[in-house]
């Protein structure tokens, strides 16, 4: 009912627009005329935006302000090839029968209740006798069907409204490109070098560390060695002690080199993936079916991915049992985990499968299959189960 008005009056708007444009399509002010209407269209976009938002529960992104160059051609060339401008007006002309519709909907309670109350008020409204006959039947059922009717109608109707606003009231598909594309460059470039800082942070604490105790042991034995007559059982303490400290060393490095590139991935995810469900505190199902071996970077993004969710279940799941299936077509790479645990995963609040919270998150997936072109998909209700399936390019 709220979404009324503003539906009428954007509609007479857009035709407003429209009529005068075609009006004066001959004249002079023909063109400055229709530039102004797109501006003036452009602009209506943000309050409806916003209605959207409050009323439907849909939030549309906004596609930003417009260039507008110097010179009063160039705005008006600028103004009549902006999409944006066109795709608002598009969208204030289909708003107005939706608009109508759906008030029309919201009134449709009231239909029911005049259809269920007909005999009664047939009754009140004439004097004299009247016998009960098929209208007294019909126009109850016809008042419950319609009742019944009321809630599919308004979900439809704002179903649609929220497609509409979706589709024509945010950027365009190109401008929703390069903000993806930037947003995903900025993921890599702030993943990247927190892990430099994190990897540099680690060998300077930890492993430089070792590496420092390790020459002192040395130089100690060394200076064992020095005495004209050396104790022999101090000796090898040192020599002992310096091979612990070395193999601790080369344990650590190994830990720290892991993150850098996944094990196994020289021969494919068929090599990789099988010592990664192994790994799983809960027993995993792996199913393979790849036809092609896909680009580095997308393999990289598969195995983490994957990792990523494997873990996530073993820690904060409760699942018994888990299947990890990764497919392929001639373009595209599928991975789907599925636990029995106890669901309730949601991204915008950071969860993991399994309800909990903790690892990088399912956003922090989002993040990293954005930067190659992917997406997340959650189907996680309640009591589970938890089906999380990431879509990757086969080529970038």
């Amino acid at each position: 009912m709220l979404g009324l008005p503003p539906a009428l009056l954007g509609g007479a708007y857009a035709l407003a627009a429209l009529y005068a444009g075609a009006l004066l399509s001959l004249t002079v002010v023909g063109l400055p005329v229709v530039a102004a209407a797109l501006t003036g269209a452009r602009a209506l976009g943000r309050p409806y935006r916003r209605l959207t938002a409050r009323l439907l529960g849909t939030d549309v992104p906004d596609p930003g302000r417009p260039v507008r160059p110097p010179g009063a051609l160039a705005a008006i060339r600028s103004a009549l090839t902006d999409p944006v401008a066109w795709r608002t007006l598009g969208y204030l002309l289909l708003r107005l029968p939706l608009g109508v519709l759906g008030a029309a909907a919201v009134l449709l309670p009231l239909g029911a209740l005049w259809l269920l109350g007909f005999p009664l008020w047939l009754r009140l409204l004439e004097d004299g006798p009247h016998p009960a006959g098929p209208p007294d039947v019909l126009a109850p059922a016809l008042g419950l069907a319609v009742l019944a009717a009321t809630g599919p109608a308004v979900r439809l109707l704002a179903g649609a409204e929220r497609r509409l606003a979706r589709h024509l009231l945010g950027p365009a598909r190109t401008q929703q490109r390069v903000r993806d594309l930037e947003a995903a460059r900025h993921t890599l470039l702030s993943t990247g070098t927190d892990r430099l800082r994190r990897l540099e942070r680690d060998l300077h604490d930890g492993t430089q560390a070792r590496l420092v105790a390790v020459a002192l042991t040395l130089a100690l034995a060394d200076d064992t060695l020095a005495d004209p007559h050396p104790d022999p059982d101090r000796l090898r303490t040192l020599v002992d002690r310096a091979r612990t400290q070395t193999d601790r060393t080369i344990a650590e490095l190994r830990v720290l080199t892991r993150g850098l590139r996944p094990p196994g991935l020289d021969g494919g995810l068929a090599d990789a993936l099988p010592a990664l469900a192994a790994d799983c505190a809960v027993p995993v199902t792996l199913r393979l079916d790849l036809p092609q071996r896909p680009d580095e970077a997308i393999e990289q993004a598969v195995w983490y991915c994957a990792a990523e969710l494997l873990t996530n279940i073993s820690r904060h799941s409760a699942a018994r049992t888990a299947e990890l299936t990764v497919s392929g077509t001639r373009d595209l790479v599928r991975l789907t985990v599925r636990d029995d645990g106890r669901g309730g995963a949601a991204p915008g609040t950071r969860s993991t499968p399994g309800g909990g919270t903790g690892g990088t998150g399912l956003a922090g997936l989002a993040e990293r299959l954005a930067a190659v072109d992917g997406r997340l998909r959650i189907d996680s209700p309640p009591g589970g189960p938890t089906t999380v399936t990431a879509e990757l390019p086969l080529r970038l």
